[in-house]
């Protein structure tokens, strides 16, 4: 269980990361998965990553994502 949260972690940082990068910290300023340049396996776990209420990455209703700064 340890490695699979670790993997988890790693990924969502990888994707906080990618999108902070584009400056992708609102609604109005949430891009794309191809935007921010995501891989694969990062788009694999958006769903994952970007489900939850306590989560810091949201998506938006037109598939675009963010980083939630009140989280």
């Amino acid at each position: 269980m340890e490695a699979y949260s670790g993997t988890v972690y790693a990924i969502q940082q990888s994707i906080i990361s990618k999108l902070l990068a584009m400056d992708a910290t609102s609604i109005k300023k949430a891009v794309t998965a191809q935007r921010a340049h995501l891989d694969i396996q990062e788009q694999n776990w958006l769903s994952y990553v970007a489900g939850g209420l306590n989560s810091k990455v949201k998506k938006t209703r037109d598939k675009r994502y963010y980083v939630s700064t009140y989280h």
